[in-house]
């Protein structure tokens, strides 16, 4: 029984590969047959460097060193020393130290946070539940983390309107956060307290990265056998119009009973363009006097809301499902994105009943 267990469990990556192999193949066979003008334009080096060479050579450079970071982190034994920073939330929410060594680690990449939680886990120091909740959690320190780019973006384009977005979008993040700790601390067993991770006596840092490096090829190599398949087809899946299809079905199914007819514009600027075309255009209406702050405001939410999902399923599912595995990184996202459209439309819910009064 153990050995057919073990066969399976080597045997189910390749089915995986299968199937992502069958999947590239038929999206190169759509993309080549179906759209012959769009197909020709990648003849081009030039654009075939610039739409799929540069991007996964940019995420491949930023998964590595975050997974090597992460592993670098829990071989040298700092895992204790990040988690003493939120020792108090992680023991609230019964979360242990390698929970609190993730979610410290994220206020500086993202990846190696979540590197790290992937070698927790196959290391048994955290359970998928744990996990899952600690992926999530690290939201917070992710919004930090890009806050001063998109602050020095927003505040010049959109002024008051957009501090109070990202106001709003704070008071959201810290909603989910705070709930999540709440539902860790009801659902999980009280761990016992953890002691500060002992020195690696006797060993140097040549040979921690020694001991690291190794596995950490493995891992990487296994990581970007799921990503390089699946960015190709969201890229070519994107480069036959389904992504412009879906934002634009979205921006026609908001009506002006939701926002006025006037803000609508922003709405679909976040949808069909990048983020920084809703705020540009947001702005442009706030100086015209066609909109009030708080219209803008809710536009601005209401894009947030339904463009941020369309994103996420473009950028961030290639990343996830190699990182965490297919079937754990797709929840990963659907948690993520479900979880940030409920607070968001909580927060925007009662910022538009206060602002009535």
């Amino acid at each position: 029984m153990t050995n057919k267990a073990l066969e399976k469990k080597k045997k189910s990556p390749w089915l995986l590969y299968g199937i992502l192999a069958g999947l590239l193949l038929m999206a190169f066979l759509v993309f080549f047959l179906a759209s012959p003008s769009i197909s020709a334009s990648f003849g081009d080096p030039a654009v075939l460097w610039k739409r799929l060479g540069k991007p996964l050579l940019r995420m491949t450079l930023l998964i590595s060193l975050g997974l090597f970071a992460g592993q670098i982190i829990e071989a040298s034994g700092w895992t204790g020393r990040l988690a003493t920073l939120v020792r108090p939330l992680m023991r609230w929410g019964h979360l242990s130290d390698s929970s609190g060594a993730s979610f410290t680690t994220a206020f500086v990449s993202g990846t190696a946070a979540q590197a790290m939680l992937v070698t927790f886990h196959e290391e048994g120091k955290l359970s998928r539940k744990e996990v899952i909740l600690t992926s999530l959690l690290n939201g917070l320190p992710a919004y930090f983390l890009h806050l001063p780019t998109t602050f020095f973006i927003i505040l010049p384009l959109a002024g008051l309107a957009g501090f109070l977005y990202l106001l709003l979008t704070l008071v959201a993040t810290l909603l989910r956060t705070a709930g999540l700790v709440t539902y860790s601390r009801f659902t999980l067993s009280p761990r016992p307290l953890e002691m500060a991770a002992a020195k690696r006596e006797g060993q140097s840092w040549k040979s921690i990265v020694q001991d690291t490096w190794q596995k950490f090829l493995k891992r990487l190599q296994r990581i970007m056998l799921l990503v390089i398949p699946v960015y190709v087809v969201v890229m070519l899946v994107s480069q036959l119009g389904f992504f412009t299809w879906l934002r634009l079905k979205l921006a026609g199914g908001i009506t002006s009973a939701v926002v006025p007819v006037e803000a609508m514009s922003v709405v679909i600027f976040s949808l069909v363009a990048e983020f920084t075309s809703g705020f540009a255009a947001a702005g442009a209406l706030l100086d015209a006097g066609t909109l009030t702050i708080r219209q803008t405001v809710v536009a601005l939410l209401l894009g947030n809301v339904v463009a941020t999902p369309v994103r996420a399923l473009r950028h961030q599912l290639p990343y996830y499902m190699g990182i965490f595995r297919p079937k754990l990184g797709v929840l990963l996202i659907a948690l993520g994105q479900t979880l940030r459209i409920i607070s968001v439309i909580i927060v925007g819910t009662v910022y538009v009943l206060l602002t009535a009064l």
